[in-house]
């Protein structure tokens, strides 16, 4: 890959740029909401599209020239529609944040109620934090996952949802290891009149490939990026029942939205036709495999994993019971000199600072897509608790450091 055009036009940012690709060849990206998409998706999302201004949908434009991106954008929604299967798909969002913003947008009002998962307990800033536009402009409570067991308490939600009577309960997760059962959360929507909305942000991908479940036509409305487990570029997605199709499109174009990033749309269109390939289905499988085989293998040497496992593409460990003196920042940065990129995280009952917490999220989507098997995963987490285990040991953290460069040219990068 060369940046031999920017490069004439401009150092600064060529180097820049070659540094940046040299990093993510040359670490592993275990940040569960990262991942590398193909060639063919930064083509699409670096091309010609990027200068063409196309507010409106398909065949409703407020523009002339846009009969290519009406193609493109047709084509990224039919993609959409046959990975997930919705009434009624929106691929204009910029992000993840911007779907729930424009949902919010559509069926709410200033002031009205939102029931969502706490952020320490693995929910995200976009369902009604304090710090987040939707905490300050509606009112916000919050469920948490059962303190002992880490997982989500149905009975507790739907017991919360008659005390506060919401508007509309937020499912789905930033940081939440396990299946969520949509039904169980519509089943408590519907108990106080509420929407629902399906946050798939992480999981768009597992979800796609049938091995998460799906919200689609269980929850009203279900949102989500289109850059973690799909590979689709970054961006974000809307998927509604076709009642509420018109206050969707409305509520992100013109409601919280200008043109739409037509370069965007044309990755995600090109990462939702690789995502309907029976190569991706393989992928996503994979995906959960390593993350499971990463989970036994900590389990193992004895660190713990916060409902004691995953069913999915992440895992968030504790590290309170067995390191603690070692933060999710210590861990985070220690695993950064080893090439072994994670972040620290909150976990359910968290005594720390956010900014300095106890846990670490890890996730297996990066990897995968870089190859790897159970085997090859497996390594890597003896590899990371290595690291954990010995967090001030320059001499440990060299001979993993070097260990990784041999595994990062094995699983090579955009060669």
């Amino acid at each position: 890959m060369e940046f031999d055009q920017i490069r004439e036009a401009d150092t600064a940012v060529a180097n820049a740029m070659e540094g940046e690709l040299s990093r993510q060849q040359e670490t592993f990206s275990l940040i569960a909401s990262e991942n590398y998409v193909s060639e063919a998706v930064l083509a699409g999302q670096g091309s010609p599209l990027t200068n063409k201004y196309a507010e409106g949908y398909p065949g409703e434009r407020y523009y002339a020239g846009c009969e290519y991106v009406d193609e493109i954008e047709q084509l990224a929604i039919d993609r959409a529609t046959e990975l997930w299967g919705a009434d009624h798909v929106n691929v204009q969002p910029h992000s993840g944040t911007q779907a729930n913003m424009a949902v919010y947008l559509a069926v709410l009002e200033p002031g009205d109620k939102i029931l969502s998962l706490d952020l320490n307990h693995g929910g995200h800033l976009s369902h009604g934090h304090h710090v987040n536009f939707a905490g300050q402009l509606f009112e916000v409570e919050h469920y948490e996952v059962d303190a002992d067991t880490g997982y989500l308490d149905y009975e507790s939600i739907h017991e919360h949802a008659e005390r506060f009577e919401p508007d509309i309960i937020v499912s789905g997760f930033s940081a939440y290891p396990r299946e969520v059962e949509w039904e169980r959360i519509q089943e408590a929507a519907d108990a106080v009149d509420a929407y629902h909305l399906a946050d798939i942000a992480h999981i768009t991908g597992l979800v796609a490939a049938g091995v998460h479940e799906s919200p689609v036509g269980v929850a009203d409305f279900a949102t989500g990026s289109t850059h973690k487990t799909i590979r689709a570029g970054r961006g974000g997605i809307i998927m509604c029942d076709e009642e509420y199709a018109d206050d969707i499109d409305s509520a992100v174009f013109p409601g919280s939205q200008g043109g739409p990033l037509a370069h965007n749309i044309a990755g995600k269109a090109v990462g939702f036709g690789e995502a309907l390939t029976p190569a991706f289905q393989s992928y996503a499988e994979q995906v959960v495999a390593n993350a499971k085989a990463l989970g036994d293998v900590l389990t193992d040497k004895g660190l713990s994993l916060v409902s004691g496992g995953t069913d999915t593409h992440l895992l968030l460990v504790d590290l309170r019971e067995s390191h603690p003196d070692v933060t999710g920042s210590d861990a985070e940065d220690a695993l950064a000199d080893a090439n072994l990129i994670l972040n620290a995280n909150t976990v359910p009952g968290e005594t720390r600072s956010a900014f300095d917490p106890s846990g670490v999220r890890i996730g297996t989507p990066g990897i995968t897509t870089r190859g790897f098997d159970e085997a090859a995963t497996r390594e890597l987490g003896e590899l990371i608790y290595e690291v954990i285990d010995n967090v001030d040991d320059d001499s440990v953290i060299e001979s993993v450091r070097s260990r990784v460069e041999e595994l990062s040219r094995e699983y090579p990068l955009y060669e």
